[in-house]
């Protein structure tokens, strides 16, 4: 048995919810619905004119909202990633722990500034990220646990490291590594903008190919240049064995190796999207490593993300996704 079951690297940000009307983002000059990167400045002025509900800030990034997320199912985890020695970089490091995730991030720390990414919600519980990444833009092969990753499971890669040269760097290595010592490999493309600006940077992450790829219908058709799904998913199938691609509130569209597999989720009135498919893959991911199905692992996903948006934050309360495991197996 293998110490970990799911090892995940991505950029660290303390996120902060903040409800807004369409009209603030269009007065300040956000596009609405996608993550855009954005210096230390234009974050503080924006959050001086924010006129809306902020909510509690909580430690995430993608791939932390996926390895809380499994980890709140049972799962053993390690999450690789970089702070900073402020005081955000102990709210981090503090939260991470509470959550029960082995991590890098105990002993010193570099000086500098802590990535934070402030997340505007919509009354269509549509988000739209503006991100400053802070020291986590120089996330590196040195914050790897290269034993801990071999003695894994899953590699879970997050997508927005195709952002930093040395994120991307460092994700090619901890891939390439995974692959050469019987650990499968899970990436997410994780927004559709920076699928279309990055493109050429994903595939050399991809290089010869993947295990598992999450995606939602936008990446998938971002990246594969196709704007039928079903196409989307006959090109997807050349750089992954399996697939799960989330639909929103239609469900998912999974691949599992040899066939397709069609995922109904139960109708909600969503509040906020933030977190959703993090939480999918992380719940996903916890099936696949529990002796679940593809098809069982999808259901679980489906279930835990669509509880997920009827409530504001990026990750389910402690208890309330083994007590959704419970009901369905």
């Amino acid at each position: 048995m293998k110490k970990y079951h799911i090892y995940g690297i991505g950029n660290a940000l303390v996120d902060m919810e903040i409800e807004v009307q369409p009209e603030f983002l269009k007065n300040a000059g956000v596009e609405k619905g996608l993550m855009t990167l954005v210096d230390e400045d234009r974050q503080k002025e924006l959050l001086n004119k924010v006129n809306g509900n902020i909510h509690k800030r909580s430690c995430g990034g993608s791939a932390a909202n996926t390895i809380i997320g499994a980890r709140q199912l049972g799962a053993r985890t390690f999450y690789s990633c970089k702070v900073a020695n402020d005081e955000t970089g102990d709210f981090y490091f503090e939260n991470l722990v509470e959550e029960g995730v082995q991590t890098n991030l105990h002993g010193q720390r570099e000086g500098g500034t802590t990535g934070k990414c402030m997340v505007f919600i919509t009354p269509d519980a549509d988000r739209t990220m503006n991100t400053y990444l802070g020291i986590t833009e120089t996330f590196s092969e040195n914050e790897i646990d290269w034993e801990d990753l071999k003695d894994s499971e899953y590699l879970y890669i997050e997508g927005y490291l195709v952002t930093s040269e040395t994120g991307r760097a460092a994700a090619i290595k901890a891939k390439d590594y995974a692959q050469n010592n019987g650990v499968k490999v899970a990436l997410t493309l994780s927004d559709p903008g920076v699928v279309g600006f990055f493109k050429e940077g994903f595939q050399e992450m991809i290089g010869s190919g993947v295990d598992l790829l999450f995606c939602n219908e936008e990446e998938a058709k971002s990246f594969s240049g196709r704007d039928n799904l079903d196409e989307a998913l006959i090109e997807l199938r050349k750089i992954a064995k399996q697939i799960a691609i989330t639909q929103g509130p239609k469900g998912a569209l999974l691949w599992d190796g040899e066939k397709e597999i069609d995922v109904l989720t139960r109708k909600v009135d969503a509040l906020d999207t933030n977190g959703a498919g993090d939480l999918f893959a992380g719940s996903f991911l916890y099936g696949l490593t529990h002796g679940h199905t593809f098809a069982e692992a999808g259901k679980l996903a489906c279930s835990c993300s669509s509880e997920l948006v009827t409530q504001f934050g990026p990750r389910l309360k402690n208890g309330v996704t083994k007590k959704i495991y419970g009901e369905l197996f």
